[in-house]
Formats: C-alpha cells, structure tokens, sequence
C-alpha cells in the first residue's frame, strides 16, 4: 500500500479521500481539479492530528519541514514571500473533518502578519488602514484560538477606541486607533500567556496548526459529534487546511459571501445567500452583520455574479447534491473558498430529492437515501394554528431561517438554556447573535430567535440539520443581557415568560399559540410512493 503523506498541495491530493484530507481539504482540491478559481495552498492530513494526540500532543518532527516546503510552493504560485516586508504572503489556518461540523473548530486569518510585514502589506495594498485592521483581526483571532483569551476582552478595547473616535462601525476606525488597538490586544494576550506575543510566522503557523488539532477536542466538537452520533468510522480527527489569503475586505470592489445553490429552506431551484461588500469571511458566517441578498450582486457586480452563477452550476453538477458556497470577491477578482453539501430543511430535501430525479442529476434510490430519516421526522412538525394567531399579541418579525413552529419560555443564558432544556422545560434560546460555543444549547431548546445574523449564520445552519425551528435578524428586537429581557414595538418579555416562534415565516407572539399537525406535500407523497415500492424504508 501507497504509505499516505502527511502534506498534501491542493493540486496533488487524492479529493476522493474525505477521511484522509477531511471535507474542506477534498472540496478545495476537488475544486482546484476542476480549474475553478481556488487560491493556492495545502492540507495537513487527519492522520497527522491523531499522531499528534498519540504523541502527547506534540507535532511530528517531520511536519513543520513539509509544510514549509509547501509555503515555499505558495511563493511560486503568487509572487508574495512569506516573511517579506515588501510583498508578504499571508494565509488562513482552517479545520475540516471527514464530515461537515460547522463552526465546531477554529479558524485563523491573516496570519504571517507582525510589526515588520503590516508596512510591507500597507505600502502593497496602498492601504495602512486595511493593513492595520487586518494585524488587529489577526491578533484577536489568535489571542482567543490558540491563548484561550476571553473575546470579550478585545471587544472592549474596541469598543472603547470607537467611543473615543466617535464612531460606530470597525471599518471607520482610523490608522492611528488601529495602531493603538494593535498595541492594547498584544498586552492582552502578553498578560494572559506570560510571555510575548509570538512574533515570526513559522512560530505563529506552527501554533495554529496546533490549535486547530487541539479544536478537534474542544468541548464543542465533542458534544456535537456526541449528539450527531459522529463516530470515529465516520469522522477521526481533523485536517488542517493552509490557504493564501484573499480579502473581501480591500473596498467597495472586494466583497465575501456565502451562497446554497438551491434555497435551503424550500429547495427551490434558485441560488440562496448573502453578501457584504468589504469584509471578511467571519463577519457573515458569524452573523455580525446582518448582508445583503445575494441576488443584488446581480447589480453590484455584474462580472463575479456571473462567475459565481456559473461555479455554482458546475459544482452542483459535478456533486450532483445542491452545495454550500464560500466565496470573496478581491478587488473584482472571483475566489471560491470553500463547498460542501448544502444542509437543508427537511422540506428543501424532500423538493431537491423530486426535482433532481426529474433533472437526472441522482436516481430514485439516491433520492432516497441522501434524506436523513430524523429530518423526515421535522417535515411532521406541527405548524401554528392559523385560525387561533389573531387571540395572541405579535412581538416581531424577523428572518425565516429553519421552519416550524415551536413555543417555550424565553432564556437569555446559554448556561440556563442547557440547564432548563436537560430538566424537560421547553424552552426558547434569545440571542444576539449566536457564536459556535452557544451550540450545545440548541440541543435543549425548542427553538432558537436572534436579533442579528442571515440565513448563512451558523444559527441558521446548525438549527437547519437539526430540524429545529430558527428566526434570524430580528433587527426590532433589543435584547438586554444584564437584566434578561428583550423589547420590540413596545412590548418587553422577561426570562420565564411563553413565546411562540414560526420559523417557517419569521413572526414571533406572545404567549403559547396552539399549533398543527401539517399538510403533507406532493413531493413528500412522490417521496412515500417510491419508498413503498422500494420498501427500503420499511414503511
């Protein structure tokens, strides 16, 4: 047998091999095969993170060379040089397992940055600004991956540089409050970690390579690997992916989205997502910043929308299942990032299962299969009773992210949410927005409202495959952390307090409305008549 490489050049690996390169590293190569625009890098393979935890969590001697022997390929293909104060090569740091667990790992951008590279990247960009405000990003990022630090600390800092400013957006900070950003995050880390904060880019990618091991481990993935019955046949360890750093963030001509080439709530054939012009990657899956529908690219930029159309058509075509799309638009020049298999809604499975069949993209067994029997389940989600809303009071209406419709009292606290939900209430999990950390409590509530965030935050996604109603974007909702209460159209709920959600449409009530048994859907019946004859499902 062909002894396996612990690093693998995107153009080199074998994409079939998801165990082996994890899904990121074996959808960035497989995209790199298919000549689609990929930035250049590398993936260090899963078996790695294992020989890493039986080496008591050190890296294999052999590693480090290898992946610097790949950077050195990174220069060639982009012109840039690693550690260079003229024109240096950055790079993102990004997990993947066998199986898609999103946001349940770290990722690191814009690292190779340090006091030398940030002028050598301001006088390439001609843009201190950019360049400044991306060593800040890169600081805090590393700061809470790889040191552990609290992000609330940084968002101090921020938020008081800002204040003093007399500005509300990060992207109006000028080069001299970035400059002391920079100087008060670094203190914070030095104060955490008792020691200075790593300067060259070889110590600072070796650390993220291991940090990003070390996610694999991290209370988050394991709970949801726990509750999603990812075993270690399914999925062992994590690869870790090294891309050149493209920026959506470099003006009004550089933008970062997230697409499903079908939608994912109702399976329509139509490309689903959103963008936002000059920012990075995290600030939509995060859901930060609420973006923009990506239909409006059309207008914005007519030349990416078109490349972006078309990527999605080959893609999908190629997977022959709808796919999830990362892609960053830098300075007008197209990149795609990232594509997995799209999670949907039941209801959108059950549509793109008909519809795919009757396009001969998969066969009527394949229809079959690629639907999870528990989200078969959440299409027999009860609905609100029409006839009955009118006795209850309308507190908002927000952004339809994962359908049906699911009543509980309202909780603030992550902590509570979980505690509450294991002692059988039902409860409504109230965000903000919702980070990766907050998602084992989505397992204990009966539904999930965040007053910021798209339908491409992790929210969305993670309540999708779950089956679990979610509204999103929420922008009327003022949520009160310090005394646990949220207000919208002059009506406050308290902690405790009965609220009903319709994920399927967005609205929110007080109060428990009576819900439905739901109407069962042509497609569905298509879907039971081919199970039947198939009698694979034993119905």
């Amino acid at each position: 047998m062909v002894k396996n490489k612990p690093v693998y050049a995107f153009e080199e690996a074998d994409s079939k091999n998801r165990m082996l390169l994890g899904g990121k590293g074996a959808g960035l190569s497989e995209m790199t095969r298919l000549k689609l625009p990929v930035p250049p890098g590398f993936t260090i393979t899963t078996e790695v993170c294992n020989n890493y935890y039986d080496n008591g969590k050190k890296l294999p001697k052999d590693v480090m060379p290898l992946v610097m022997k790949n950077i050195v390929k990174m220069e060639k293909k982009t012109g840039k040089k690693w550690n260079s104060t003229k024109n240096p090569l950055l790079v993102s740091v990004r997990s993947g397992a066998a199986i898609s667990m999103p946001g349940m790992m770290d990722t690191i951008l814009n690292l190779g940055l340090n006091e030398k590279t940030v002028e050598g990247f301001a006088q390439q960009t001609k843009n201190p600004r950019f360049s400044w405000d991306s060593y800040r990003r890169f600081i805090q990022l590393f700061g809470k991956v790889v040191f552990g630090v609290n992000d609330e600390k940084f968002d101090h800092v921020l938020d008081s540089a800002k204040n003093k400013q007399g500005v509300v957006d990060d992207s109006k900070l000028s080069v001299g409050s970035l400059k002391k950003i920079v100087s008060e995050y670094k203190k914070i880390c030095e104060k955490h970690t008792k020691r200075k904060f790593p300067d060259t880019p070889n110590e600072q990618l070796g650390l993220a390579i291991e940090a990003v091991f070390k996610s694999w481990m991290g209370e988050r993935a394991v709970v949801y690997r726990e509750k999603n019955g990812i075993t270690k046949d399914i999925a062992n360890g994590t690869a870790v992916n090294v891309v050149t750093m493209v920026f959506g963030n470099m003006g009004d001509d550089s933008a970062t989205g997230v697409v499903f080439t079908r939608n994912g709530s109702d399976g329509k054939r139509e490309i689903e997502g959103e963008y936002l012009i000059n920012a990075q990657g995290e600030d939509v899956v995060a859901g930060v910043r609420t973006g923009k529908n990506v239909d409006l690219l059309k207008k914005e930029m007519p030349k990416s929308y078109k490349e972006l159309s078309n990527a999605c058509a080959k893609l999908e075509k190629h997977f022959r299942e709808p796919q999830d799309i990362e892609f960053t638009i830098e300075q007008g020049k197209f990149y795609l990032l990232q594509t997995r298999t799209a999670k949907m809604s039941a209801g959108a499975l059950i549509k793109t299962s008909v519809d795919m069949v009757k396009e001969k993209l998969i066969d009527k067994n394949k229809a079959l299969t690629r639907i999870p029997a528990q989200q078969l389940e959440a299409l027999l989600h009860r609905t609100m009773d029409e006839s009955k809303i009118k006795e209850h009071k309308k507190l908002a209406k927000g952004i339809a992210a994962s359908p049906g419709a699911a009543n509980g009292i309202a909780v603030f606290n992550v902590k509570k949410a979980i505690e509450l939900g294991e002692a059988g209430k039902k409860v409504i999990l109230i965000r903000k927005e919702t980070k990766p950390e907050d998602v084992p409590a989505f397992f204990s509530a009966e539904g999930i409202l965040t007053s910021l965030g798209g339908k491409s935050s992790h929210a969305s996604i993670v309540s999708r495959g779950m089956g679990k109603p979610c509204i999103v974007g929420c922008a009327e909702l003022k949520i009160d952390y310090d005394n646990n209460t949220c207000t919208a159209n002059g009506i406050k709920v308290k902690e405790g307090e009965t609220i009903t959600i319709d994920g399927s449409v967005g609205t929110i009530f007080i109060g428990e409305v009576p819900t439905v048994e739901p109407k069962v859907t042509k497609d569905f019946q298509t879907i039971l008549s081919w199970a039947q004859n198939a009698k694979q499902l034993g119905i």
